[in-house]
């Protein structure tokens, strides 16, 4: 079930001044399908792959910059190798590198409205090339700015790549919306005074971007 979770913090006629969104989960999705097919077969939980895929530590994350897609793949593979067969796991960090995805529509119509009256930075843990990837997309115009920890060195949850995204839209951590689909990454975010949403469909957008917009008083009042 989605959720959302505010901070108290409230000033003027609305909540925050700015909102931080996540790209992979949120703008950008991805099917991963064929991997939950092959987690069920080789007998894995669902979401072992993307739980090991973006464990922080070690030679697996390209979250730092610091592989490639098929050095994920096979850094995936390697260390899925000590639970399933070796074929196995080498066709699960294929399938989890290799995900085709997608654009929601729905979400990038919602944030260029927000747009046109606050700031929107993209903070994402993905590969250090984002300002490429929306390029590719036609999403040049989405944001003002792009946060990479890829390009600065430090990944979401930590508290610093928070700060920097706060400064760059020019408010205070306390007046921003900071949108993800990891509920950790969101956690941290209320821990420092932001509205926090859990991501898990654009409804849950929706409802967050609606406090900016002050309900129409009833006829005859």
């Amino acid at each position: 079930m989605s959720t959302m979770t505010t901070t108290p913090a409230r000033h003027g006629d609305r909540p925050f001044d700015a909102v931080l969104c996540d790209l992979d989960g949120v703008i950008r999705r991805y099917d991963t399908s064929r991997v939950t097919e092959l987690e069920r077969a080789a007998g894995l939980p669902e979401g072992s792959t993307a739980a090991r895929a973006f464990a922080l530590g070690g030679d697996l994350p390209p979250l730092l910059g610091e592989i490639g897609r098929e050095r994920w793949a096979d850094a995936i593979a390697r260390d899925l190798s000590a639970r399933v067969p070796p074929a196995r796991a080498r066709a699960l960090g294929a399938a989890f590198a290799g995900a085709a995805s997608w654009i929601d529509e729905c979400v990038v119509d919602q944030l260029r409205r927000v747009r046109a009256s606050l700031p929107v930075v993209i903070v994402t843990d993905a590969a250090p090339w984002p300002h490429d990837d929306l390029a590719a997309l036609g999403l040049t115009d989405l944001a003002d700015h792009v946060v990479s920890g890829a390009r600065v060195g430090v990944a979401k949850p930590d508290p610093v790549i928070y700060g920097m995204a706060a400064a760059r839209a020019g408010v205070s951590p306390d007046r921003c919306l900071f949108v993800d689909d990891v509920r950790e990454n969101v956690e941290a975010a209320v821990a420092l005074g932001m509205t926090g949403v859990h991501y898990r469909e654009p409804a849950d957008l929706r409802r967050a971007l609606a406090a900016l917009t002050p309900p129409r008083p009833e006829p005859g009042r």
